[in-house]
């Protein structure tokens, strides 16, 4: 990994980091507001034009209708209370059970937020129907409008079934897998984004850069604000200011990473030009939480919690472990493909135009320091991450990486070496099981 150390001609900026806040997407908890502001514009409008224009009779008593009406928007209180309740439940169950960290990944489910808003617009709604019925004593009942209000009930109905379904989420294979898909979708956007940039330019993608190499630093840009986190960067964004500047940009601080006061974030080599702080800070996208974009190591931290949690004496789960260690390795053989050194992104010539760190040494540090601390008394456990070490061995291509996979199993028999496990368990702990403990010897050697 490149060391940035050299600092040239400074330019620190500060004020401009100092009023930046987290960018993002609309907030979810705007979805429901959004529902109920919708349907009570709606309905105090849909039925003054349907007495205005459509005046159908729809044959239902002034009674009857009240009733309806009253009935749903009763109803619907109380399923957007039980709605709430159970979305509580599960984000405390998966905190409890799982991880802090994957609280965010379920509190953040549109579809949680978007039933809250159908609730509320099926309430909402209902009431302003009702206000229209038998108005100024005309004994008429909206039909359009009724007919409204139980589609609204229908869907409601409908999404609380899928609620109630997606409560078998949090089954810890599913919960596993949907960490994993994740981890898969980010890995396959943020890569393929890049390998694009850098098709049919395979040799320059194999090329390695010395920072020192770049021109002198003529810009530093440091960070001077409450601790906050790298949700992404603006890859794109970063390559044009810096193209236009004949410049090379080199990140200090990678997606993932927690900001303080007076953090380096990055620094502009030999460029012609200032770049203006703005459009630099614009172009770094920060938030509270950690997510899965751009950064793959978010989701293998979520499972290496899972596995470690699993580990601990109070609950004694090395399946689970074992589990996780399947998403984790998926993870690290596609992340193997790609060069993970550094980052590198140029522009529309090919030219170098930004440098960002993705040690590999790193994902193996995240990926199995832990899970081989905490599980070293596991046979099960250490047999499963001797078979992930190997066959990263035989997925990985590069002599650096399989010289760092290798310095894992070295350190995995040391591991074994040292537990408290009996000189027979520890033969078996040096063997390598997919399944932890489910194949025999033969059928190891068969395979």
């Amino acid at each position: 990994m490149p060391r940035y150390a050299s600092e040239g001609l400074r330019n620190e900026i500060g004020p401009t980091a100092g009023k930046l806040k987290a960018r993002g997407l609309m907030p979810l908890w705007l979805v429901p507001m959004i529902y109920a502001a919708a349907s009570f514009f709606i309905g105090i409008t849909l039925p003054r034009l349907e007495q205005a224009y459509f005046p159908y009779h729809s044959g239902i008593s002034v009674a009857s209708a009240q009733a309806f009406l009253s009935a749903v928007a009763s109803g619907m209180i109380t399923l957007t209370g039980i709605v709430f309740t159970v979305g509580l439940v599960m984000v405390q169950f998966s905190a409890i059970a799982y991880s802090p960290r994957l609280v965010l990944l379920l509190a953040r489910d549109p579809r949680l937020f978007h039933s809250l808003g159908v609730f509320i617009a099926t309430f909402t709604y209902s009431l302003s129907v009702l206000l229209h019925v038998d108005r100024n004593g005309s004994g008429v009942v909206p039909l359009l409008s009724g007919f409204a209000v139980a589609g609204l009930l229908l869907l409601s109905m409908l999404l609380f079934s899928a609620l109630m379904k997606g409560l078998s989420d949090l089954q810890i294979t599913n919960v596993l897998h949907v960490i994993g898909d994740t981890g898969r979708e980010g890995i396959r956007e943020m890569f393929d984004h890049l390998d694009e940039k850098t098709k049919n330019r395979s040799n320059r993608a194999q090329e390695t850069y010395n920072v020192s190499d770049l021109g002198p630093v003529v810009q530093t840009l440091r960070y001077f604000a409450a601790p906050r986190t790298i949700v992404k960067f603006d890859i794109d964004d970063l390559v044009r200011q810096a193209q236009k500047a004949a410049a090379v940009i080199v990140m200090a601080c990678g997606v993932g990473d927690t900001l303080v006061e007076n953090t380096r974030l990055l620094q502009v080599h030999g460029a012609k030009i200032a770049l203006p702080e703005s459009d630099l800070m614009r172009t770094i996208h920060f938030g509270f939480e950690r997510t899965s974009e751009q950064d793959p190591k978010y989701p293998i931290r979520l499972l290496v919690d899972i596995a470690i949690k699993a580990l601990s004496p109070a609950i004694n789960d090395p399946t689970t472990a074992v589990q996780a260690i399947d998403q984790i390795e998926d993870l690290l053989r596609r992340l193997g493909g790609h060069d993970l050194d550094a980052g590198y992104a140029r522009d529309a010539d090919g030219v170098l135009r930004l440098i960002f760190p993705m040690p590999w040494e790193d994902y193996l540090v995240l990926a199995f320091d832990e899970i081989r601390h905490y599980g070293a008394d596991s046979v099960q456990v250490m047999r499963r991450l001797r078979s992930a070490l190997v066959g990263l061995v035989d997925s990985v291509t590069a002599d650096n990486r399989i010289k760092a996979v290798q310095q894992y199993i070295k350190q995995l028999d040391s591991t074994v070496d040292r537990s408290d496990l009996a000189t027979d368990d520890q033969e078996t702990a040096r063997q390598e099981d997919r399944q932890g403990l489910g194949l025999s010897r033969r059928q190891r050697t068969s395979s």
